[in-house]
């Protein structure tokens, strides 16, 4: 089985977010379990850099050239390639320059470019150009998110209705790859390609003002409520939602919170009428590059069984580094994240002071984001120099040494789609202390008195979005962390066992796919 990926992101060339870590890592896991697997992805002038400055050989395919309609214009791109580093993946970039070339990849200095509709109906089609063009074998192409919702549109709108001798006329000629002659004359070789559609962020949809709809070339048939208009816009990822076999999401509990009026960001009623379709499988994490046992960045190694040595190293360390006095007994809680009010950032500002003056504990905050957030949280570390420290940007290194220091993560995020930190928590053993949504739900098991007692607790878990709520669960932590060590140091070991690679996702994701491929 092959399968394609068509992403707009993909770590290590491209990344804003979770969606490209997701892009790169379940290919890479279904590779290694048999599928073959293949990315496409725009080359942005990002990606460019980091083949400059990396060992790695971008291979420019020469003569082959991808022709696509944007309005009333066909556009031509060329293509270049490489592998996934570490696997047999085959990562294939759409090279336009005036697309794709730019600073930002959607945006520049927080401001959409307001061609991004054009870009990505133009990527879109250009994806399945490629599979035309190189006569690629194809048996599913998983999409994600609204700047590939129209993957599935043009499949079923233009390329399931040619046949093959169509296809050979309109587009064939010299230079270009005949199709295999084995395949019967007139067969139309997109006829058997099933799509997914994955949501990462259901709130980004790509919204665009009904006009748009003639950049996409597709009929204006086709702009209806039940298909591609949505409340007088063109929205690309309810596109994507309709004409897909197939919708999945990042975890369980996610794909049953975007059915309901309060997370469905008005797309619930297309999300319940294709609930059979839609599928939760909880995203992985790349387990060799956070590893405690082997990670380059922290103070000290160590495993699920020698964390009660190595932790407190680790804890020291951090403590220094952020300039807080150094004292093991002093529960150390920390944040890594966006400062965004999704993220539930200011409920961890309101109950600093407690957490500091009533309970004595120290706050480490690592991110970048919003300004009134950051100006907060500075003022706090000026309010409590002993108690809190604050770094207002980003640094890949120092989230890992916070991830290994810190006794208790906070991440009280309103939705959460997935999530990566509480599962970066898990494996080095810093139990994580979550709001009761999406991925966090999840992957966190709440340490109630039963749950620790049958052994299944690894964090903590508050259900009312407030600071009330918050609080009486970081007290309970703190209670578990001073009188309970022995209950504590089981949650740390079950926290660090968590079976968190991406295997056990990719397995889902491969059964889904093969139940598509099997279906008539």
């Amino acid at each position: 089985m092959h399968v394609m990926f068509v992403a707009s992101e993909a770590t290590p060339y491209s990344k804003t977010g979770g969606l490209a870590d997701v892009c790169s890592a379940l290919p890479k896991a279904l590779s290694q379990l048999g599928c073959k697997v293949s990315i496409v992805t725009p080359l942005y002038k990002c990606a460019r850099e980091y083949f400059t400055h990396s060992n790695e050989r971008l291979e420019s395919m020469y003569g082959v050239t991808l022709e696509a309609v944007v309005g009333r214009e066909t556009k031509r791109a060329g293509v270049q390639r490489t592998k996934l580093s570490g696997s047999e993946v085959d990562v294939y970039f759409i090279e336009h320059d005036d697309y794709f070339n730019r600073d930002g990849i959607y945006n520049n200095q927080g401001v959409d470019y307001s061609d991004n509709c054009e870009r990505y109906s133009f990527f879109s089609r250009s994806a399945l150009e490629l599979i035309r063009v190189l006569n690629l074998d194809v048996d599913v192409i998983n999409a994600n998110d609204w700047q590939t919702g129209l993957v599935p549109v043009y499949l079923d709108s233009i390329y399931k209705t040619r046949s093959r001798f169509e296809y050979d006329s309109i587009f064939g000629g010299a230079g270009r790859p005949r199709y295999d002659a084995s395949v019967r004359q007139g067969a139309n070789p997109f006829d058997r390609i099933k799509t997914v559609i994955t949501i990462h962020n259901l709130r980004h949809q790509g919204r665009f003002w009904r006009g748009a709809m003639d950049l996409t070339g597709l009929d204006w048939s086709l702009f209806t409520y039940d298909k591609m208009e949505f409340y007088g816009q063109l929205n690309m990822l309810k596109s994507g939602l309709v004409f897909s076999d197939a919708i999945t999401t990042v975890s369980p509990k996610y794909a049953q919170e975007i059915q309901t009026e309060e997370c469905g960001e008005r797309l619930q009623g297309v999300l319940q009428t294709r609930s059979q379709d839609l599928r939760g499988i909880l995203n992985g994490i790349d387990v060799d590059e956070w590893n405690p046992a082997t990670d380059k960045a922290i103070a000290a190694n160590y495993t699920s069984e020698t964390f009660p040595i190595g932790k407190p190293k680790c804890k020291a360390a951090l403590q220094r580094e952020m300039g807080l006095p150094e004292d093991p007994n002093v529960p150390l809680f920390g944040v890594v994240s966006r400062f965004d009010p999704q993220k539930g950032l200011d409920l961890v500002a309101e109950v600093t002071p407690e957490l500091v003056e009533r309970e004595g504990a120290q706050l480490v905050v690592l991110g970048s984001g919003e300004r009134s957030l950051a100006d907060h949280f500075a003022s706090l570390a000026r309010r409590y120099p002993r108690n809190v420290a604050v770094r207002n940007y980003f640094s890949p290194d120092l989230s890992h040494r916070i991830e290994a220091g810190i006794d208790v993560f906070l991440m009280p995020s309103r939705y959460e789609p997935c999530g990566l930190n509480q599962m970066y928590s898990l494996r080095y053993g810093s139990l994580p202390l979550v709001h009761n949504v999406g991925g966090l739900y999840d992957s966190v098991t709440n340490a109630s008195d039963e749950n620790i007692q049958n052994g299944t607790a690894n964090g903590f878990v508050f259900y009312w979005c407030n600071a009330d709520d918050m609080m009486k669960a970081i007290r309970w932590a703190l209670h578990c962390y001073r009188d309970r060590r022995d209950d504590w140091t089981k949650m740390i070991r079950r926290a660090m066992t968590e079976d968190l690679s991406w295997k056990q996702s990719a397995t889902k994701y491969l059964e889904l796919y093969t139940e598509l491929v099997d279906r008539k």
